[in-house]
Formats: C-alpha cells, structure tokens, sequence
C-alpha cells in the first residue's frame, strides 16, 4: 500500500524580510514593473479587513466645484471669496482655473516629475534613502515599514523652504521645472490664504501672517501602471498634515475624495490645479474649514502622474503652537482641539503612516467634550 502524502505547510511569512529586500532594491515599484512582475506582492496586497475600492461606491452625481480665479484682484473678488469659503466649509476639496500659472508650466512640470521617474534605477539610486533630513529624496512608502500594506507608487520629494534648498542638489533632470513650479505655486498658495482668510470675516493677511505659507514641499507622484489594481491602492485613505495641499494630475484620474460618507472623482481638467484643505487648517479654523480624506485607486493604465504641493513646516517645525483661532470662537462655538504644533501632528503621521480605516490624525488632537 502507497503510503499517505504529507502535505506540506506554509511556511511563516516574513513581512519584514520581504519589505526590506524591496527596500533595499533602491527600484520602487517601477522597478517591479520593468522586471515584468504580473502578480502584486504580498506587501501590497491589501489586507480582507479592509474596504475594497472597486468603483461601486462612487457617487456619480456630486461634482467637486471648479472656481475660476478669473478677476480675483478685482471686481469679481467678493465671488470669488464666497465661493472659495463656501468649497473649504463644504467639501474640502475644489479646483481653481485661469490661477496664472501657464499650461506650458504645468505641462513641463509632469514632464520633469516623469524624467526623473524613468531614469535608469542606477541614475536614481543616490536619490534613493529614507534619510528625512535629506532635503531632496526619492523613496517608495514614506511608511512602508509601519503601514498596514504597501501603496503602489513611487515619490521624489522636494523639501523646497523655509531651509532654501541648495538648487543643485535637485535632480539636474527635472532641476529648473522643479525651482520655477515652486516660486508660482507658493505665489498662488499665498493668493488662496488671503482668499481663505477673508472668507472667515479675518484680514486678509491673517493667515500669511500665522506663517501658514512660511514652508513648502514638493511631492513628485509616480503611480505604475497596475496588472492587478483590485488588489491594492496607489494611495491609501488619509487627510494631510498641512495649511493646504495644491495637486497638480494628469489626464489619467484617479483621485477620490470622502464627500458625506460617499467617494467621488476628482476629474483631470486640462490646466485645473486641485486644492484641498489639510488637518491644520481644520483645526486653526474649528472645523469650519473641511480636511478631508481622500485616496488614489490603481490603475491598469499608467503611469499616473501628479504633483502634490503641500504648505506645511515639514524640516523645520516651527515652535509656533496653532488652535483654533480665538476670533472665531465664542459661548456658542468653543475650542473642539488643544494647541499643537506642526511637529507633532507630523509626528503621529510618521508613527502610524496612513491610515485606511480612516482615523484621521485630527481626532487625535480633539478635546474631549
């Protein structure tokens, strides 16, 4: 008589192992990609406890407001405040047209974002480490160590001010795109404080002055394309750590935002750049103003493309303490968070990476009522 087959068991699976062999490639997932991966590794996979982001869960009816800033230094400014005021109590999220920042900027600015991406791994590899006081880096998974899964996308990160960055250590690639992009959108940016300013019934240097535009960072985006989208996310469910983010996407999509417990598309607008209020912002405003969470699906068609323009104190947190702001308190609308600073908020972003059960970072922050 045969003698019975054993059947073997699985063997423990070593998470770490694994995210430190992917790590330590200095690749990303680009580099998954060229190989000719066809399956997503285990890292990625999203965990069945989990939501799945399958498409049937998107509110097709809700549109996020475009604003046009056409005007906004003259007559039209008081629409224009109203409807900025209206978007950031709202939704959290809008797009602003006719900014004043050129199609051929935005166009060169994707381009140079895809450059540096598509370099030979060798070219990009100095780029390549986990260093946080490393002004320019390029790393995949800021929090792939802590995250629950691993994300499918690649970052080149710009720590652009307040430390005036040395232009030379920029990717000579994508160097003078980079520097250009951010001296128009940090104009911009200061143009949407006022605009945010004002529609709190404040001066409309108030927030200028709290030093909300003081810093900026530049996050090149590169999402690959996907041969099993269903199984992971380009960007997991989170709101932002800072003042305010500007997005600049491509034509591919993606981007979904959390609008009354319901997602919907941010869809491309040829020449529209994203806005979207952050956790700081909501806190300084006692949640008048919306951060929102929002996430990025992946795709079979790729590579995706956007540029993400946070004002933030990220390499040097400033001592400043920000709470909610006292001119819009009172008996009937009381403080709902302590003071922090930047460096703290940024810190439980860093310990627990993003969070796909959608525990904001706020609530951590919320006084107890």
């Amino acid at each position: 008589m045969a003698s019975p087959v054993s059947e073997e068991l699985p063997l423990p699976y070593d998470r770490r192992k694994d995210l430190e062999d992917f790590d330590n490639t200095k690749a990303g997932v680009k580099g998954l990609v060229d190989a000719g991966i066809q399956r997503v590794p285990r890292i990625f996979v999203r965990p069945p406890e989990y939501p799945a982001a399958d498409g049937q869960d998107l509110d097709m009816e809700f549109e996020i407001p475009v604003i046009d800033l056409q005007g906004v230094l003259g007559v039209g400014r008081p629409k224009i405040v109203s409807r900025v005021g209206a978007a950031a109590r709202d939704v959290g999220f809008f797009q602003v047209v006719n900014h004043g920042i050129g199609r051929d900027v935005i166009e060169r600015m994707l381009e140079g974002a895809r450059a540096f991406h598509e370099m030979e791994r060798d070219a990009k590899a100095d780029y390549y480490t986990r260093d946080l006081k490393r002004l320019v880096r390029y790393s995949s998974n800021f929090d792939l160590f802590s995250s629950k899964y691993a994300n499918w996308r690649d970052t080149l990160f710009c720590e652009m001010e307040p430390l005036d960055l040395d232009p030379g250590e920029l990717p000579p690639i994508c160097r003078e795109i980079v520097m250009d992009y951010s001296e128009r959108v940090k104009a911009l940016g200061i143009t949407l404080f006022e605009l945010l300013s004002e529609a709190l019934g404040l001066d409309r240097d108030y927030l200028r002055d709290m030093e909300c535009a003081k810093g900026h960072t530049i996050l090149c985006h590169y999402y690959p394309s996907c041969s099993e989208p269903h199984m992971t996310m380009g960007t997991t469910r989170h709101s932002d750590p800072s003042f305010i983010t500007i997005v600049l996407q491509d034509n591919i999509g993606g981007l979904e935002v959390l609008y009354r417990d319901r997602w919907v598309g941010v869809p491309p607008l040829p020449g529209a750049l994203v806005v979207n209020i952050g956790d700081l912002l909501q806190l300084m405003t006692n949640d008048i103003y919306a951060s929102v969470e929002h996430r990025v699906r992946a795709n079979q068609v790729g590579p995706r493309l956007s540029v993400a323009f946070f004002f933030d104190h990220h390499m040097v947190p400033s001592p400043r303490l920000y709470g909610p702001i006292k001119e819009l308190l009172s008996d009937d609308n009381p403080a709902l968070y302590k003071e922090v600073t930047a460096k703290e908020l940024l810190a439980e972003l860093y310990s627990s990476g993003l969070d796909e059960k959608g525990k904001t970072l706020l609530s951590r922050f919320r006084l107890q009522t």
